[in-house]
């Protein structure tokens, strides 16, 4: 459904005043706890109906499902919007403290076209997601590699598919029963909302009359609802579906089979949700790959620096012009290192949006350590990252003039407007293609052009200027010296061994930086694409610290050995060697595509690897970055510690 741009516009301010004044409220708005009494309304909202195996959301709506008299969006932010969420109230109304036994919501009858619908939802195993108190409902399902454990999934499964009473024949079957159980805590606060689904084919006598109306099939002095039906609802054209429900508050009734309220508090109530996947393995992996980069980033470091000390020296006690010339290596092409790279603006614009991704990623990383953007904030984490991303332009702008300067270049205007334009332009334009793709697929996760026109606003009316402001500033300072001149006629470089071959140390460098992030990277996509929540920001953190420091230190290991080969064409290669992690995340996430997920459509697996490879270009956006600079930084110490004449 479109959303106007005023109203995007206006949840992009309520998100900026979000961070100004989140230092100085304990709960962030819109998630404070609520306290219910008896008898107060508690209202389901429903959400979009998500596929694991299309990944395609289409609104709760789109089925002919029971609907309130007025259909009533809620108020979405920018990120709920993007994720596909379509946030409606619904006809599943009941009171604080009331249990209530097979309230019939409505009676659909179906046409040849809805049951066509209601079965192909059936066949791509679609989920209802509903929302009660701000937290989503959840089904409990029975773990079979662990003895009384219970898993929750998101929301519940709009039917199965299966054969009945011995049929040979398979059917579609509606779960059109659901059991509501409400857990409480003694404040009393709702604590986490649960559902049972059931499909039954009910039986009434005499005329339909929904107010009045008994069902044969619902016994309100029995512990269970299926009293007088073992049939379930098949699903047809003209087949007559009656939607009821019930509703349980543990410990207030002893019809149900619950008698404990709650024992965890408000503050605690997502843990549950959060505790979805088995964290052992989660932990054991995040530590043991950190400790192997660890490990070796130590005796990366450790060799460096001993050689480095040993060169240093050696090279300052030289005395006489004929033993300097008898040296060979890093040394000898000082008058070369610092020579201009080839497409030296292309190299700025990449640097400057690595300095703008790298900016936008810690910030986040911070936030969401520190609790900001909890799940409960439901769209804050991509709201906050599209904001952050618009206004780290001025550091992007900054970082690509003051390299644009130091390469001697004058029109920073060009190399600013590239710097602003060329990667998001790149992304939006795979972006606006793939929404084309949803948009065709009739999917709620289709942008509406209401926020299209939010995001080039964004884009042109924010990022853009601040580019070109930090780019003012940074163009106005004086230019970096060299620590040493660059001769007029390039150095031959040598032939070199095929080890030192550019594709060949290029490919090698991002194995460590790919190895520092890939088991971590295994639990984004599964939370991502098998719509999982993902809350452990402070490993994710951590990994993100040892990402740069992998980067950094890959890249000045082959960097050092690359200017002892005598080869001084060093820019490029710098930033291809860290940024070359993107290609070995890339061939992961076609290894996961085709090994965890159950995706069988063409339109599904085009928006995989679409998604996918924006992700991967990112990535080798911001390692490449950092690779670059730690690559500067290494050459700029090392010639400027030794004695050149």
């Amino acid at each position: 459904m479109a959303r106007g741009p005023l109203a995007l516009l206006r949840w992009t301010c309520l998100s900026l005043l979000l961070f100004v004044h989140a230092s100085h409220c304990f709960y962030l708005p819109g998630v404070a706890p609520q306290d219910f009494q008896n008898g107060d309304e508690l209202k389901v909202k429903v959400n979009k109906l998500t596929s694991t195996k299309t990944q395609l959301p289409y609104s709760y709506y789109s089925l002919p499902y029971c609907a309130p008299k007025k259909i009533v969006d809620s108020a979405e932010n920018l990120g709920e919007i993007l994720r596909g969420d379509r946030i409606e109230n619904s006809p599943y109304v009941f009171k604080m403290g009331e249990p209530q036994m097979c309230n019939i919501v409505c009676r659909v009858t179906l046409n040849a076209k809805t049951a066509k619908e209601f079965k192909e939802k059936i066949d791509d195993e679609y989920r209802v997601n509903m929302i009660l108190d701000n937290l989503p409902l959840v089904f409990p399902i029975r773990r079979p590699d662990l003895e009384n454990s219970i898993a929750y999934q998101h929301g519940y499964h709009v039917g199965l598919r299966g054969q009945y009473a011995g049929s040979k024949e398979e059917k579609h079957f509606i779960h059109n029963h659901l059991t509501f159980t409400v857990k409480f805590h003694k404040d009393p606060v709702t604590d986490y909302q649960g559902l049972l689904d059931l499909s039954i084919k009910h039986e009434y006598e005499g005329l339909w009359n929904e107010k009045k109306m008994r069902l044969r099939t619902c016994d309100p002095h029995a512990k269970s609802t299926v009293t007088n039906s073992d049939s379930p609802q098949a699903v047809d054209d003209k087949r007559e579906i009656i939607f009821t429900y019930d509703v349980e508050f543990p410990g207030l009734s002893y019809l149900f089979l619950f008698f404990l309220e709650s024992e965890v508090k408000w503050a605690s109530r997502w843990d549950t949700y959060l505790l979805m996947a088995d964290d052992q393995i989660h932990w054991f992996s995040i530590v043991n790959s950190l400790m192997i980069v660890l490990f070796l980033s130590g005796m990366v470091a450790m060799i460096m620096l001993r050689t480095l000390y040993r060169d240093i020296s050696r090279y300052n006690q030289l005395e006489t012009q004929e033993e300097a010339q008898e040296e060979t290596g890093w040394k000898l092409v000082h008058g070369d290192v610092f020579r201009l790279p080839s497409n030296s603006d292309l190299l700025c614009i990449y640097v400057g949006t690595g300095v703008q991704f790298f900016g936008m990623i810690l910030v986040t990383m911070v936030f969401a350590v520190l609790g900001f953007l909890s799940p409960s904030n439901r769209g804050g984490l991509m709201t906050a990252m599209l904001l952050l991303w618009v206004f780290m332009g001025i550091f992007a702008g900054y970082a690509s003039a003051r390299l644009y300067k130091m390469f001697k270049g004058m029109e920073w205007k060009k190399i600013t407007l590239k710097t602003a334009v060329m990667f998001p332009a790149t992304v939006f334009t795979m972006f606006f293609i793939l929404n084309g793709i949803i948009w065709g697929e009739k999917s709620s996760g289709a942008v509406p052009f209401g926020t299209m026109f939010a995001l080039v606003f964004l884009w042109f009316g924010i990022s853009v200027p601040l580019v070109f402001v930090g780019s003012y500033v940074g163009f106005k300072k004086p230019a970096i010296e060299d620590p040493v001149k660059t001769n007029k006629i390039p150095r031959q470089i040598p032939e070199q061994a095929w080890y030192m071959n550019p594709a060949f140390s290029i490919l090698i460098g991002g194995i460590l930086p790919f190895g520092a992030v890939f088991i971590e990277l295994f639990f984004i996509l599964t939370s991502i694409w098998l719509q999982q929540f993902y809350y452990i920001f402070g490993f994710l953190f951590i990994v993100f610290v040892i990402l740069i420091i992998t980067c950094a230190e890959i890249t000045i290991v082959l960097c050092y050995f690359q200017l002892c080969s005598e080869d001084y064409l060093w820019w490029w290669r710098s930033y291809l060697t860290a940024g070359s992690s993107a290609l070995y995340l890339f061939l992961y996430a076609t290894f996961y595509f085709f090994t965890k997920l159950e995706i069988t459509k063409l339109v599904s697996g085009i928006l995989y690897f679409g998604y996918m490879l924006i992700a991967s270009y990112a990535f080798f956006v911001l390692t490449g970055t950092i690779g670059f600079y730690a690559c500067l930084w290494f050459t700029r110490l090392i010639y400027s510690s030794v004695k050149i004449d």
